[in-house]
């Protein structure tokens, strides 16, 4: 067998370049709360389609194995709504997956009626995260 020709670069590799971890074994609070805590801009957002609201939760979705609830409140800061989230598909590939065949990521509202929402994340670890957005914070273009 051929001997690497800098035997101590080969032992730092590990550490020069670490493996990637794979987002979709992202299953628990400690493991999603940095991510969601760092995008707490991006849990929610607001779209005017076809003579509605719709306020998308596709973010939050995407990271809820590792949470055990999200409330919410439109125009209100009460957040008491539970949104009824996709299980996560624990024992699978890809538990974060979005499979949508009985759940949609959003909720539909009058055109215009949302001027503020406020979401609280549970994590499944007991800890809570908050959010307040103004319509505007929120929208699409």
């Amino acid at each position: 067998m051929k001997k690497p020709a800098f035997p101590c670069l080969v032992a730092l590799l590990p550490v020069i370049a670490p493996v990637p971890a794979d987002a979709q074994s992202f299953t628990t609070a400690d493991e999603i709360k940095p991510i969601l805590q760092a995008t707490k801009s991006s849990w929610v957002a607001l779209r005017e389609f076809d003579g509605k609201d719709l306020l998308y939760f596709t973010h939050l979705e995407s990271w809820r194995c590792g949470l055990s609830q999200v409330r919410f409140s439109v125009n209100s800061t009460a957040a008491t709504k539970v949104w009824e989230m996709e299980p996560c598909h624990e024992g699978e590939a890809q538990p974060n997956a979005l499979k949508l065949a009985d759940h949609l990521p959003y909720t539909v509202l009058p055109l215009g009626m949302a001027t503020s929402v406020s979401v609280v994340i549970v994590y499944d670890d007991g800890s809570e995260d908050r959010m307040d957005y103004d319509r505007k914070a929120i929208l699409m273009p």
